[in-house]
């Protein structure tokens, strides 16, 4: 992919504060939810869905489309909050976040929400499903990419390996790969729980091309995203060196807001501190 300059780098920002606002009102209505690997992910969510991803909210089963898996099925609330701030529906519906008759639920449902490409929620099958999507790419002659948002945590499932191995052999260029690396699971620090580390020569020996990167950084974000493929006939992976809870300095690199409670307190403070930053960007 040509890189493109003309990147709004400070709007991209402001996006993904708004992006965080809306994955607080979602966990909010829902009482609880997947807060911290939510707020990890925004920054690269809105990287790639306003200015990487090839697609179009109007036509969202457009075939030519780039295809978009969230592995992490848990961390629905940033998807939703993405694909509405994108214009897929109504902002107004994330108050009905994973409440009866909502097309919202924990985990995205590709049969009720616009713009989900896959059903996902039980973890290490993401990867495989990227796999079977660029292969299918490959050979009906589409121009479209496959992009793949991991946990780390999430690593700890041996199908991923398998599906790294598989990614590797068949030489899928236009397969992309993205680890939200944040460091820590529902248990605790990934490093106690399965040790990862050395994490990027693991991507290495499985035939992958590597790009490490600060998951927070807009334009290191964007500049890894549209550059990849790294190398030509081989897969790509993006480790994203990120912070659980991003933007809430409650639930910062706390493991216990992987999911947790989110009250009236916990809401309103939270909602306080990003719109604080917001104003902040814009002075």
């Amino acid at each position: 992919m040509t890189e493109d300059r003309s990147w709004d780098v400070a709007g991209l920002k402001r996006r993904a504060n708004l992006v965080r606002q809306h994955i607080m009102t979602a966990l909010a209505a829902a009482g609880a939810g997947h807060v911290g690997g939510s707020l990890s992910a925004a920054d690269i969510l809105t990287a790639l869905y306003f200015q990487v991803l090839k697609i179009d909210p109007a036509r969202p089963r457009w075939e030519e489309r780039d295809r978009f898996i969230l592995s992490k099925g848990h961390a629905c609330a940033a998807l939703c909050a993405v694909l509405a701030e994108r214009g897929y529906f109504p902002v107004e519906l994330l108050s009905t976040f994973n409440q009866l008759d909502s097309p919202f639920s924990i985990h995205p449902d590709m049969r009720s929400i616009k713009g989900v490409d896959v059903s996902t929620g039980s973890l290490g099958h993401g990867l495989s499903m990227g796999v079977g999507m660029a292969l299918a790419g490959r050979t009906l002659g589409k121009d479209c990419r496959v992009y793949v948002l991991l946990g780390d945590g999430e690593l700890c499932e041996g199908t991923n390996w398998e599906a790294a191995m598989a990614a590797s052999h068949y030489g899928l260029e236009r397969l992309i790969a993205i680890v939200d690396r944040n460091g820590l699971m529902v248990d605790g620090p990934t490093e106690e729980v399965m040790r990862l580390e050395p994490l990027a020569p693991k991507w290495i020996d499985f035939g992958w091309s590597v790009r490490e990167i600060d998951g927070h950084d807009m334009e290191q974000i964007l500049r890894a995203l549209t550059e990849a493929p790294f190398r030509e006939g081989r897969p790509s992976v993006i480790i994203a060196h990120t912070i659980k809870g991003k933007g809430v300095s409650f639930a910062e690199n706390r493991f216990l807001w992987h999911s947790h409670p989110v009250d009236t307190e916990a809401f309103r403070r939270a909602m306080e501190e990003l719109r604080s930053a917001e104003k902040g960007a814009a002075a």
